[in-house]
């Protein structure tokens, strides 16, 4: 019995290392779009919509992907290019920051991480309400993971 249990607390264990691992693979991929939207000129996107447009890549001008595309833009101004620039270098940073905190199992990065991420669940939660995104709902659930998965960890530690 005291080895199924020492089992399953190795595996959850196991569990909660790889959701860090794949948080931070996440965390990278927010820091380099935000990098990418900081440094590339408003301008350079459109140009690459066209661009892809034009080389049929996104099925023509009067496809459906190029129309939707190009209605987003249209509505993607220089500010909403700062704003998502900034907010995803800082989701991305703060993220990685308590996953690295996490992994050399400080104490009070236990519960700031909780916090944080329940944080990310209503904001995602919030933007879910207005999109309706899968991926979203994705997110939120790793979150949610995390957040168990953290918990059970700093008992452990405790």
């Amino acid at each position: 019995m005291t080895r199924h249990i020492a089992g399953a607390k190795g595996w959850l264990h196991w569990l909660f290392e790889s959701t860090l691992l794949v948080k931070s693979v996440f965390a990278l991929f927010e820091i380099a779009a935000g990098l990418g939207l900081r440094l590339v000129p408003h301008a350079r996107i459109a140009d690459l919509t066209g661009w892809l447009a034009h080389n049929q890549l996104i099925e023509g001008r009067h496809g459906p992907i190029f129309t939707r595309l190009s209605a987003e833009l249209a509505g993607f101004s220089g500010a909403s290019q700062h704003f998502y620039a900034l907010y995803l270098l800082a989701h991305g940073a703060i993220k990685l920051i308590i996953i690295v905190m996490l992994m050399r199992k400080l104490a009070f990065a236990y519960p700031l991480g909780i916090v944080v991420f329940a944080g990310f669940i209503v904001m995602q939660m919030h933007r879910w309400t207005d999109t309706g995104s899968p991926a979203l709902l994705a997110l939120s659930v790793l979150d949610a993971t995390v957040i168990w998965l953290t918990w059970r960890e700093w008992r452990a530690v405790r």
